[in-house]
């Protein structure tokens, strides 16, 4: 593919697409924020992870050298509390929901990260961090907690576009007459009693949610890094006050570009637990498969609002079917015993690759739009499958116009952790989704098959055509090849 570094990006912090160039020539660092590890995660906690997967991989196609960091939140009053409740320690609870995490992970096939720091690694650095800010008098120390004084970082709410005195009036902050300010926030608290603490200058407590970062950041990568990813509902408070405890203790740019992925909504509402309409990625993983959730988080703009419902998930799966279709009519072709011969590859289909390429590198170099890209892909696999090669009799131009086809789609696909399974299981696994979803009775089918083909034999064509019309409504499509089957189920 043919690929240029001419990459622009949308920064919540300028609020405009901007040229990329990154602090040192030829390297990306970048830092996403994780979870907090107190439970499985919902499906829009993996929006983030699947897109800076293709971020991070595009970035490293395109020739740079990324060091790509997402932590764990460690310690916290969720899992805390639910240590509590269950009668264990809090790192036994967030042990367990990392492993949990990674299981996940593993099964989507994402490029490992290169660090994966837990707060609970950098205390003694968190505390050497918190005691700079109190040294330049940036926070202040109340009765063993220490708190952020925001009046004293004249930049605060660049990122949100928050302006002080609104936050102050709107403010729904817990009164605590200790603070200058009611929106200064915590960078450590005192340790109450049965929960876990370090030792500190201010007394016995843990670090607050906002320092963390701040200090994983700095500890892993020095004062300034390139990308800051994380959730839109990370801006504020939490990216915001990142940048101010960062910038107040190091005087320097904590983060050239900050991307954000919007949020998942589910059939039309925001998932919460009080709509009880909150799905697990285990659980959607298990229903539908890795493939389904990569491709429906990919087939929206990340800036863009997603609506998970019945009619996206049903494009989702034909949208897939038909890439894995194509692939599987060419790995048929490739069964041929013949050697590969560029010279002798489709004009059509080369000539389209060909054009493709760079349509497919510059939708991804603008803002990483993943929609144009694969929009691209589709066109490619409109004309391989046009071409039927798989009902043909195979011969060397047949099979290096498969081969040709299918090396290239396949190696697009890495960039996305994409069309990259084996298509006779995939393709089956969507089928007995679909047959599932749609109720359908197998045995009624296969009935249903099998009186057609014997109308066909008596050529009984009234009989045949009613027959075909009777799965038509039942929508059943009559084809050869899909998961073994002479019939699939429309998606």
């Amino acid at each position: 593919m043919t690929t240029t570094k001419k990459i622009k990006i949308y920064s919540t912090l300028s609020k405009k697409i901007e040229d990329f160039t990154p602090t040192e020539e030829g390297k990306v660092k970048m830092y996403v924020c994780g979870p907090t590890v107190y439970d499985l995660l919902h499906i829009g906690n993996f929006r983030g992870p699947i897109f800076f997967n293709l971020v991070r991989n595009w970035f490293e196609k395109i020739g740079y050298d990324v060091t790509y960091a997402y932590n764990y939140t460690d310690v916290d009053d969720k899992i805390i509390n639910r240590a509590n409740d269950e009668g264990v320690t809090a790192t036994d609870i967030s042990e367990k929901y990392i492993k949990e995490f990674e299981k996940d992970f593993s099964r989507l096939k994402l490029t490992k990260h290169d660090h994966n720091p837990k707060v609970t690694e950098f205390i003694p650095q968190i505390v050497k961090f918190v005691a700079d800010l109190v040294e330049n008098g940036s926070a202040y120390v109340v009765d063993g907690e220490v708190f952020y004084s925001i009046d004293n970082f004249k930049e605060y709410g660049k990122l949100s576009g928050k302006k002080l005195d609104e936050l102050e009036a709107g403010s729904r902050v817990e009164v605590d007459s200790r603070k200058k300010n009611p929106m200064d926030f915590v960078l450590w608290k005192p340790a109450k009693e049965g929960e876990p603490y370090w030792e500190s200058p201010w007394g016995n407590g843990r670090p607050g949610w906002h320092i963390e970062c701040s200090v994983m950041n700095q500890s892993i990568f020095g004062d300034t890094i390139d990308i800051h990813g994380g959730g839109i509902d990370l801006i504020f408070p939490h990216h915001e006050n990142e940048i101010a405890q960062s910038e107040a203790r190091n005087c320097k740019c904590f983060s050239k570009y900050w991307m954000h992925n919007e949020f998942i909504n589910l059939k039309d509402q925001k998932m919460s637990k009080s709509l009880g309409n909150v799905i697990k990625g285990r659980d959607f993983l298990d229903e539908f498969g890795p493939e389904v959730m990569k491709y429906l988080m990919l087939s929206t703009h990340y800036r863009s609002n997603m609506n998970i419902n019945d009619d996206k998930i049903k494009d989702t799966m034909s949208g897939l079917n038909r890439i894995y279709q194509s692939l599987l009519n060419a790995d048929t072709v490739l069964e041929g015993d013949f050697s590969f011969n560029e010279k002798v590859v489709n004009p059509k289909i080369k000539t389209e690759i060909e054009k493709q390429n760079p349509i497919i590198a510059n939708s991804l170099n603008d803002d990483f739009n993943t929609v144009g890209a694969l929009a691209g892909i589709y066109e490619v696999v409109r004309l391989f499958n046009g071409l039927n090669l798989h009902k043909k009799k195979i011969n060397e131009a047949s099979y290096s116009t498969a081969k040709y086809f299918s090396d290239w789609i396949r190696d697009f696909g890495k960039l996305m952790s994409l069309f990259n399974e084996e298509p006779l299981q995939l393709i089956g696994k969507l089928q007995e989704i679909a047959i599932k979803k749609r109720d359908i009775d197998v045995a009624k089918v296969e009935s249903l098959v099998a009186a057609r083909e014997q109308a066909r034999a008596d050529k009984d064509w009234g009989k045949a055509d009613e027959v075909r019309d009777e799965l038509d409504a039942l929508g059943i499509e009559l084809q050869d090849g899909v998961a073994g089957k002479a019939w699939s189920v429309k998606f």
